[in-house]
C-alpha cells in the first residue's frame, strides 16, 4: 500500500505528539524473509526501553530518490524505480500501537550508511496522539 507519509490512517485519526528521528533496535519473533523489504517488527528498543507492538495500524512505503540519488537515473528507469524501488533507496513506514497503548510511526530506511554496511537501519520517527 502506497500512502503519503502525512496521510492519516482511515480507521484512526492521529496527530504528532513528539518527533524523534532516532535509530532504534528492532526485535522480530521470526526473521524477515527479505531484509530490504521487512514486515513490522514485534518490538523495538529506544533509549534502553523495550516497546512491544500490539498491532500494526497501517503501513506504506516511499521509493522517492533524494539528494544526489535523485540525479543519477535516466527518466525511463526513474518511473520503474519509483514503483518498485532500487538498491539502497526507499523507506518502509509502520504506524503501530504498543502493548501499553502508545502510538508510534517507525520506518526502515534501505539506504546503507557505508559501503561496508550494506543493511538499512530502523528509526523511530514520531510518537502520535490518538484523537477522539
Amino acid at each position: 500500500m502506497i500512502r503519503n507519509q502525512d496521510e492519516l490512517s482511515p480507521e484512526y485519526d492521529f496527530r504528532p505528539l513528539k518527533f524523534f528521528s532516532e535509530e532504534i533496535q528492532v526485535i522480530f519473533n521470526k526473521r524477515p524473509v527479505f531484509t530490504k523489504r521487512p514486515d513490522a517488527p514485534n518490538a523495538f528498543i529506544h533509549n534502553g526501553q523495550r516497546f512491544s507492538i500490539r498491532q500494526v495500524l497501517s503501513q506504506w512505503h516511499s521509493f522517492e530518490r533524494k539528494g544526489r540519488m535523485a540525479l543519477n537515473m535516466k527518466t525511463p528507469h526513474l518511473e520503474s524505480a519509483r514503483r518498485k524501488g532500487s538498491w539502497g533507496v526507499g523507506r518502509f513506514y509502520f504506524r503501530i500501537q504498543t502493548e501499553k497503548d502508545r502510538y508510534f510511526d517507525l520506518y526502515y530506511d534501505r539506504a546503507p550508511e557505508l559501503a561496508s554496511d550494506r543493511q538499512g537501519h530502523w528509526f523511530l520517527w514520531r510518537e502520535l496522539e490518538k484523537l477522539s
